[in-house]
């Protein structure tokens, strides 16, 4: 009776997968029964728009300077993840150190981003849990890339500290070096409720 239970979950979730993601444009697991590793491979593809659009958006702004990185992530990211969002599917990046306090980890992301806090760089690729009877949750490393260090890195120009400063009083996100573990993207996604 359990295997036939965590079948019948399973092929829910294809369900809501193929739908979710047709949304967005992704493939979905297509078999019967969507392992954690099909799971994974959605949600990857699901996050390839939201990560190609912000290193877009980060690159476009940092040739207007480091302010206008400062401005790109502050206001694009969130709109480029508001923008991939659907009724079954949302995405986004937190950190143990925050800049934003709009990117504090969901519940569900807290003790994942622990895991990855006390693991070796590298150890985990991804992971997937359940975060709810009708949700699951998909987290992946990001790693701070040399274009990241001039808001993130251990030195910061003073006119980038005083904007950083302005629009993130509480700002603990610097003092990283290029290959430094910096936070997790996620993406959470629900159960349809629309299809029998």
């Amino acid at each position: 009776m359990p295997n036939t239970t965590i079948r019948w979950k399973c092929a829910l979730w294809v369900g809501a997968l193929t739908v979710c993601f047709s949304v967005v444009g992704v493939d979905a697991p297509g078999a019967e029964h969507a392992s954690k590793a099909e799971i994974a491979g959605a949600a990857q593809r699901a996050l390839a728009p939201f990560k190609k659009n912000l290193m877009a958006a980060l690159r476009a702004g940092l040739a207007q300077g480091p302010a206008g990185a400062v401005d790109a992530c502050r206001q694009e990211a969130p709109e480029i993840a508001s923008s991939l969002a659907t009724a079954t599917l949302r995405m986004g990046r937190t950190s143990a150190r925050i800049r934003n306090p709009q990117n504090r980890p969901e519940p569900w992301v807290a003790p994942l981003l622990d895991e990855f806090l006390a693991a070796s760089p590298g150890e985990i690729d991804y992971l997937v849990v359940s975060t709810g009877p009708d949700s699951m949750g998909y987290v992946e490393p990001i790693y701070v890339q040399p274009l990241c260090l001039t808001c993130h890195g251990t030195t910061v120009a003073p006119s980038v500290r005083d904007r950083l400063h302005a629009a993130y009083p509480e700002d603990r996100a610097t003092g990283y070096a290029a290959g430094d573990f910096r936070g997790l993207f996620w993406v959470e996604i629900r159960e349809s409720k629309g299809g029998g």
